[in-house]
């Protein structure tokens, strides 16, 4: 078995939380078992144009201190390119060279499942990698740095829209990243008590979710002291109408990876809304009954959207991805040492370093139904008629797994 003497980290896809915290494990990994470890700037464009660098930045125990892990980004940086998708026949041996020019052995690849895919080519064009999960969507099948620090900061700006909301009575709708999979929503809305969330496994039919919205609001602002209340909805970028369609920019068309950009589905829930208001005569009724009636000016409740886009992304990472970016950073080097190879970590459970296959891990993980049923029953909308949450029972004869 050949001895691993050198390794590249690479960071790949989305910014998010808890990336440096696993270049950070890595390297100081590599760095107590006497291996050098070195950045490949800003992704797979880095790899692909590493023939052509004079130097790359080696992460001594000094460098590795000037790294703070609590900080979101990535201090290897990022470029969304698809190796395969490079007209080059020779784009491989390139590659290689490359790697060969700084005496680089193998790699530690963190990224999403486009990033994956990417990691799942190269090693079948012998190169050797191991993948560390890295999305803020949550859709791989282990967990992803990320997650947490992006759910926590999409909770604490829903929980603060509620005062601009009160304070003017509207319904507000904030959109949030997650494409086809809506678990960034799912989650932080739940934590931030929102009334609605809307997400792209439930096509959501407007009519129970405007009956919701009517429902709470009025009821809010009637039985409030001052006639003030709010509504508060986070709704994922993959939205899909009752017909299965989706929101994108057609304008925009799609990224190296093939995906058309999704956009708009904060507006569209806010028009959807609004066109229910203005239709409905107790809407009318009720303005006049708490004195907000003002004809032509003020004739229905105000619905905003907003977007906070990469505000979810940057700043810092949670305590928990700090904690796994590092652990699954630093396991990947141990798996490297075993010559093992083309895999996904998952995490680290005591001294057992935890992993599958790259490519069962990729595939997209979707929102569990039966658990939103159960938060259905607590009152939350999912824009449906509600479904009763039906529990099965089991008692645990072992210790539980990680919770995420």
């Amino acid at each position: 078995m050949e001895k691993i003497k050198n390794i590249g980290v690479i960071t790949s896809g989305g910014d998010c939380g808890g990336l440096n915290a696993i270049v950070k494990g890595a390297a100081a990994m590599a760095n107590s078992l006497g291996i050098k470890c070195f950045v490949i700037p800003n992704g797979y464009a880095g790899l692909y144009n590493l023939i052509d660098f004079e130097k790359l930045t080696e992460l001594t125990k000094e460098r590795i201190d000037l790294i703070n892990a609590n900080m979101a980004g990535s201090e290897a940086g990022h470029s969304r390119v698809k190796i395969k998708k490079i007209e080059d026949v020779n784009k491989y041996e390139r590659i290689k060279e490359g790697l060969k020019k700084f005496d680089i052995d193998a790699l530690v690849i963190s990224g999403g499942d486009d990033s994956g895919s990417v990691m799942v080519d190269l090693c079948k064009n012998g190169i050797k990698c191991i993948h560390v999960p890295k999305t803020m969507d949550l859709d791989l099948q282990t967990y992803s740095v990320g997650g947490d620090s992006t759910i926590n900061k999409i909770a604490v700006y829903l929980d603060e829209l509620k005062t601009t909301g009160r304070t003017h009575n509207r319904v507000i709708v904030l959109e949030v990243f997650g494409r086809y999979a809506g678990h960034t929503a799912f989650r932080s809305g739940i934590a931030a008590d929102a009334d609605a969330i809307i997400i792209p496994e439930i096509p959501v039919n407007f009519d129970e979710l405007y009956a919701n919205v009517k429902q709470k609001l009025t009821n809010r602002i009637i039985h409030s002291d001052v006639y003030g209340g709010t509504y508060l909805i986070v709704v994922a970028e993959g939205l899909r109408d009752a017909s299965g369609s989706e929101i994108v920019d057609k304008s925009a068309g799609t990224d190296s990876f093939g995906h058309k950009k999704l956009a708009g589905a904060g507006k569209y829930v806010c028009q959807e809304i609004e066109k229910r208001f203005k239709s409905d005569e107790d809407i009318t009724d009720f303005m006049k009954k708490t004195h907000l009636y003002v004809e032509k000016i003020y004739e229905i409740p105000e619905v905003r959207a907003v977007t906070p886009g990469h505000l979810v992304r940057c700043g810092r990472s949670s305590a928990y991805d700090v904690n796994f970016g590092k652990e699954v950073g630093a396991a990947a080097v141990s798996l490297l040492m075993e010559n093992i190879t083309g895999v996904t970590m998952v995490d680290v459970k005591g001294s057992e370093v935890r992993y599958i296959s790259a490519e069962k891990a990729i595939k997209q993980k979707y929102v569990d139904l039966d658990q939103v049923s159960l938060h259905e029953q607590m009152g939350i909308c999912f824009g449906r008629e509600q479904k009763t949450f039906t529990p099965s029972f089991k008692e645990l004869k072992d210790s539980p797994e990680r919770y995420m």
